[in-house]
């Protein structure tokens, strides 16, 4: 009998269809609740029995602490599959620390994700910011004077080609754009990108980019790069998406080069401290498009976490390679 923790209401949801799919796998699968009121802890008894910890969509935020308490205090927990990609927090490193495996969900997202970044692009393209603070002051304003590029023959720039950067390039391409995708890794058959770089290559491609569009993970190495040197190299009049970290982007200096001219716009989905403060100028800016890291929001997440987590269940029982997993820094 495998013993998992989950929490309260993805036990209503979900745990017949966990203990069927184990069924179908040939084992037993047991599971534990947490408490449905998030003050509560789980007993102590109750935690020592836990092999396997899932970290649903609903636990975040209000059930957080009091399912990492639980998970801290198992002392047979070996695997913990989390609903989210990014694995930047330092609960994660202190459970890999303790030798317990860490999958994450990568891809569940991408679709949403990518299909809110290519909305951001589209309505800075088209001018949108422009017409709704005209509808705001229920003035009849069309674009006569400048009107916009088209969209067809410009470039972009896809920092990071995991799941959602990859898709994120595929849908530019439809629109008609050039995409340069940046990765460390090398090109494969279906990667959606008309050219491939190394990171090392970043600043020397910047200048040739309509677009610079952030999907990449929160990293030592990713943290802050995205730099006023880097922004400058950009040329003027480009836009940056992010859709990654807010903690990618120096966000002074982003601030700084809306407000120069120099970045014709932005549309941010991440920032340095969240939630954005009241005070911080991106809010009233008529040229940035603000959403509170919301653009992984879709009705079809949760089971396609779920699948995920499915198939992982199946390859823990037998045995094999965990889809996802991350890797303990050594």
């Amino acid at each position: 009998m495998t013993t998992l923790l989950v929490s309260h209401q993805f036990q209503v949801r979900f745990g017949a269809q966990i203990a069927e799919s184990a069924a179908r796998a040939g084992f037993g699968a047991e599971l534990i609740a947490l408490p449905p009121d998030p003050a509560a802890r789980l007993a102590d008894a109750e935690c020592g029995r836990v092999e396997i910890a899932f970290f649903s969509g609903d636990v975040f935020p209000d059930f957080s602490r009091q399912f990492f308490s639980a998970a801290r205090k198992a002392p047979r927990l070996k695997w913990l599959h989390v609903f989210n990609a990014g694995v930047d927090h330092p609960i994660y490193t202190e459970m890999l620390g303790r030798g317990v495996r860490l999958t994450t969900s990568a891809g569940s997202t991408a679709e949403p994700i990518a299909q809110t970044a290519i909305m951001g692009l589209l309505a800075l393209a088209r001018g949108f910011p422009r017409w709704l603070h005209a509808q705001r002051r229920r003035e009849w304003d069309p674009e006569r004077k400048q009107p916009p590029r088209d969209l067809r023959g410009q470039t972009v720039l896809v920092l990071g080609l995991g799941k959602i950067g990859s898709e994120i390039a595929r849908l530019a391409r439809v629109l008609g754009l050039q995409v340069i995708g940046v990765r460390r890794g090398p090109r494969r058959a279906d990667d959606q990108v008309d050219e491939l770089h190394p990171p090392a290559a970043l600043r020397g491609l910047l200048p040739r980019c309509d677009w610079l569009v952030i999907a990449c993970p929160l990293t030592p190495e990713t943290r802050g790069l995205v730099d006023a040197g880097l922004i400058a190299a950009l040329p003027r009049g480009a836009r940056i998406i992010n859709v990654a970290r807010g903690e990618i982007v120096a966000e002074q200096a982003l601030i700084a080069a809306l407000r120069s001219g120099h970045l014709a716009g932005a549309y941010l989905d991440v920032f340095e401290t969240e939630p954005l403060p009241p005070d911080s100028p991106l809010w009233d800016m008529p040229n940035v498009l603000v959403t509170p890291h919301n653009s992984a929001a879709a009705a079809g997440n949760d089971e396609r976490v779920l699948a995920i987590f499915l198939d992982n269940l199946g390859r823990w029982h037998r045995g094999e390679p965990l889809v996802n997993e991350v890797a303990a820094k050594t």
